[in-house]
């Protein structure tokens, strides 16, 4: 590991919990945070501007004349009619898809910190996909380095970690890893000769007080705990939140109120 404050775990059983919770409609929140929680918040992943100042959407769509709400979508913000955000109204970049960018990931862990019994015990689950794991450029967030067609990043795993167990939930694959929650923000970046930034699919304290889910292709992070902490997120001034239901869509065509 890049961090000796946490540890690839060879076994997988404090992960059981999670599969009999994931389920529902496609899109839905419960899909990708388990069931049972009290509340539910949406976190939405800063843009960027054209000097690459991290923004929230409700700038965005005081620029695109659009509006924010618990379940809008990104491409309908911006009223993308293309491939790509030249073909929209937003001049800047998207936000980060499956990445919880480091600065709003330090400010969501220190509300979370306060709210479980268990902030040095907390559980990590790393995609098996993303290629700095095992040192292949295959399938790599942005924040990392580009390289080239015939290049490969040396790999952030040993063969003994790489070899671990894995999560199994539905469509994903995961290592598992165990450490404080003080950590994250080390497990999120690697400083390494090729640096990149990566943060944790999923994680949740022992005693289970809350969970964190960013799903690969989402382009938010969803959180399920005590109705006190997602009102304490929703105040958060560095975090854009939006409380939401376990039922409630996030998928593509979510967006009710923004029509492409």
């Amino acid at each position: 590991m890049w961090t000796e404050q946490v540890q690839v775990l060879d076994d997988v059983a404090p992960a059981a919990w999670l599969a009999p919770l994931l389920g529902g409609s496609f899109g839905a929140v419960a899909r990708t945070v388990p069931r049972g929680f009290g509340a539910y918040a949406r976190l939405l992943h800063p843009a960027h501007d054209e000097d690459d100042r991290p923004v929230r959407w409700t700038e965005v769509a005081a620029r695109t004349g659009r509006q924010v709400h618990a379940t809008a979508q990104w491409e309908a913000l911006v009223r993308w009619r293309g491939p790509s955000a030249e073909d929209g109204l937003w001049p800047g970049s998207e936000p980060h898809v499956g990445d919880l960018e480091v600065d709003s990931l330090v400010a969501l862990c220190a509300v979370l910190g306060q709210r479980t019994t268990a902030p040095d015990d907390v559980y990590f689950c790393l995609w098996e996909g993303w290629g700095q794991l095992h040192g292949s450029p295959a399938v790599m967030h942005l924040g990392a380095t580009h390289l080239g067609s015939d290049e490969h990043l040396p790999p952030a795993l040993s063969d003994s970690e790489w070899r671990a167990p894995r999560v199994s939930l539905p469509g994903r694959d995961y290592l598992l890893l165990r450490g404080p929650l003080s950590a994250a923000a080390d497990l999120a970046r690697y400083d390494g000769d090729f640096p990149w930034t990566q943060s944790p699919q999923l994680f949740w304290p022992a005693d289970r007080a809350w969970c964190v889910a960013t799903e690969i292709d989402f382009d938010s992070t969803l959180v399920g705990g005590s109705a006190e902490l997602i009102a304490e997120l929703l105040r958060t001034p560095s975090l854009e939140a939006w409380p939401i239901g376990p039922e409630d869509s996030v998928a593509s065509d979510a967006d009710r109120v923004n029509v492409v």
